[in-house]
């Protein structure tokens, strides 16, 4: 296998920089066209809710009565997923949550978050529409508390703390991060392609070949003499010989 020091993949590059370049504005060209005319951007809209029941004064039970409260979290996080409380809010939302079976597409925007050893956790939600995205968190969180009493047998340690605000800035696509990795990527591309085509071009370069490569006798170098040159040596030639007869 060929193999390339420092200076002559400088080299290389140098002599097919014109391709690395038209490789890196090809793919950059793409990119940018799938980036802002074919990725539907997506909203994001959040809502808080606090884990807390009232406390007994004494403070061996407050304490056990928070670990209580941040384990109950991730059992709230399999019912707010649950069709129990995505069915109503389906119904409710309607559009492309409305009929049989349409709250599963709640569940591929909806995820659940929170920090470790925290009674607060977040309903978070991305979808195509800025405006929708906050109605499904907060019906979601809404649905989520009025019953929540009735699921956990009188249980009212649920409260919503922060409602989820209209943010029509989208979180994605990320424009000038992917213009980015496509100017990377259209770099890389180019670059494979200029030393491919270094290595798949078996003409014959310099003497050094013929003599250390395919270990064959130097004889001489025959230059390449263009056709201007020949005709302009050959009409002087011309001329010097009518003068001289």
């Amino acid at each position: 296998m060929e193999t390339f020091s420092f200076e002559q993949i400088i080299g290389i590059l140098r002599k097919h920089i014109r391709l690395i370049i038209w490789t890196m504005v090809a793919v950059l060209l793409v990119d940018g066209l799938v980036t802002f005319f074919v990725m539907t951007p997506q909203y994001e809209a959040s809502t808080q809710i606090l884990v807390n029941r009232k406390t007994e004064s004494d403070p061996n039970s407050q304490l056990n009565q928070v670990q209580a409260d941040v384990q109950m979290i991730n059992t709230y996080k399999d019912i707010i997923l649950g069709p129990v409380i995505l069915k109503p809010v389906a119904h409710q939302i309607g559009g492309p949550f409305k009929g049989r079976n349409k709250y599963k597409n709640l569940q591929d925007e909806i995820s659940i978050s929170n920090q470790s050893n925290s009674q607060v956790f977040s309903i978070n939600v991305k979808d195509d529409n800025a405006y929708r995205a906050a109605d499904i968190a907060n019906e979601t969180a809404q649905v989520f508390k009025n019953k929540v009493k009735k699921l956990m047998s009188g249980v009212n340690n649920v409260q919503i703390i922060s409602d989820a605000t209209v943010n029509t800035k989208a979180v994605s696509p990320r424009k000038t991060l992917n213009l980015l990795i496509g100017l990377i990527f259209g770099f890389v591309l180019g670059v494979g392609f200029a030393l491919i085509r270094e290595l798949t071009d078996k003409t014959v370069k310099d003497e050094t070949f013929l003599t250390e490569t395919a270990g064959l006798t130097s004889l001489g170098i025959v230059y390449n003499i263009p056709d201007k040159d020949m005709e302009f040596h050959a009409l002087a030639k011309h001329k010097s010989n009518g003068q001289r007869k």
